[in-house]
């Protein structure tokens, strides 16, 4: 260990680094959790400002399992040049459903004591989650409402589908920094999964996929999913059709059948009947500033390239039978009907949401960045069954497999409950609308 802490301290010194510097670049910052898709394991990713060993320190009640991890140099694109260190290691063995304390670090420097819950193995429990995109450093009205949910045990995990800091790159990465210090109030203590938008563009989403540690898929966060009860979960990028050559959205669109037909084989569907897709751009959305994706029939996002083959997701959403899809992206708040191609598709006149035949879509990306709320066309399109410009998130419960129930905080209205749905889906499987 004597010998580690001379090379750091060589390392430094050799970077021109005084020595002054020393504790505060190696102190941890930007602690983050995410869930690798078992029950036993507990990833954590965190950074510092110079090289030093990637420890995390865990247990039930008191500290004493040690997990070493590892480290990556991350070189920013902008003038500066500018490099952070980010660690990643894995909480393993761990106990189900149980609380437990950590921190991370090294010989150089500690994090605080943080503390989180392992998630419950099985399909046979009921998860909780706060879901929204578009959230920045600046004017992020929702998150000290977040932050006061998630220290109360509200939520079991975060889904955050795309924009992240606006930007994560500027000024030379600081923002960045800035705003995953913002989220380690959340992000520390529960699963924080992501999912990649357009302001993570830069830099060919080098910023994203650095900073986050996503399970499995693409292997850069970039496309990936993950079971949480009777939840499967696939998280897929919509910004491969806006900045990625043809060949990585055929790749992607390959992946996304391939995990969907392994979902959809009858034992995987009998224990995970809800399969809830995400990604950051809307296939559906009746905002009056974005004709490329709301005013559009042939949203790319939604019906794929004009080529063929297309490889558009809805026809998969259909084909596969996805019950819900959560975007983001236009800074509003928007529940369709079910609906495919256009066509309302609900379950009955009365009971629109029990056993639809389509599925359903949330548009939730206004929590808060420093681009205001959209405003909408005046007149609703007929695939829109709510909409609401008030700062705010959702939440979403899934009680068991068949009843999953989702609501609308507004932050603009002191946390109250705008809008909510029960979606009942007592025959999961593909879709049938219009048939």
């Amino acid at each position: 260990m004597m010998m580690f802490l001379t090379v750091c301290i060589v390392l430094m010194l050799s970077a021109g680094l005084a020595m002054s510097d020393y504790p505060v670049l190696t102190q941890p910052e930007q602690v983050h959790l995410s869930y690798g898709g078992d029950a036993t394991e507990m990833v954590v990713t965190w950074v510092t400002m110079s090289v030093c060993n990637s420890t995390v320190e865990y247990g039930l009640q008191t500290i004493d399992i040690e997990s070493q991890g590892t480290m990556t140099k991350f070189m920013d694109g902008g003038d500066e040049k500018r490099v952070i260190y980010i660690h990643r290691a894995t909480m393993t063995r761990l106990k189900p459903g149980q609380r437990y304390v950590y921190h991370v670090g090294s010989e150089l420097g500690w994090s605080e004591l943080f503390f989180f819950r392992a998630l419950q193995e099985g399909a046979d429990w009921s998860p909780r989650f706060g879901v929204y995109g578009d959230m920045g450093n600046k004017n992020a009205r929702s998150l000290p409402r977040l932050q006061q949910e998630t220290e109360r045990g509200h939520f079991d995990a975060i889904l955050h589908v795309g924009d992240f800091a606006y930007n994560l790159d500027t000024q030379n990465g600081r923002i960045g920094d800035a705003f995953m210090n913002q989220i380690q109030p959340i992000a520390a203590y529960i699963p924080y999964m992501t999912g990649v938008g357009n302001h993570e563009q830069a830099y060919n989403f080098s910023h994203y996929v650095n900073r986050f540690t996503m399970p499995g898929g693409s292997g850069d966060n970039m496309y990936y999913s993950f079971n949480v009860g009777p939840v499967h979960f696939i998280m897929y990028s919509s910004e491969h059709y806006i900045y990625q050559p043809t060949s990585l959205i055929a790749q992607q669109y390959a992946w996304l059948e391939k995990d969907l037909q392994e979902a959809n084989k009858p034992e995987n569907r009998a224990s995970r009947p809800w399969i809830v897709m995400m990604c950051h751009r809307p296939m559906y959305c009746s905002d009056n500033d974005d004709v490329m994706h709301c005013n559009n029939t042939k949203n790319v996002i939604r019906v794929g390239l004009p080529s063929t083959p297309s490889y558009g997701p809805e026809e998969l959403l259909y084909k596969y039978g996805v019950d819900l899809s959560f975007e983001a992206h236009e800074h509003t708040y928007e529940r369709t009907w079910p609906v495919y191609n256009f066509k309302v598709c609900n379950g009955s006149y009365d009971e629109p949401y029990t056993n639809p035949t389509a599925p359903v879509h949330i548009v939730s990306g206004s929590p808060g960045c420093q681009e205001v709320p959209d405003k909408f066309y005046k007149q609703p399109k007929p695939f829109s069954a709510f909409r609401s410009s008030d700062y705010g998130y959702t939440h979403m419960t899934v009680y068991n497999k068949t009843h999953m129930y989702l609501e609308q905080i507004s932050d603009d209205q002191n946390g109250q409950t705008i809008d909510k749905m029960m979606l009942i889906q007592e025959d999961h499987g593909p879709h049938t609308c219009g048939k």
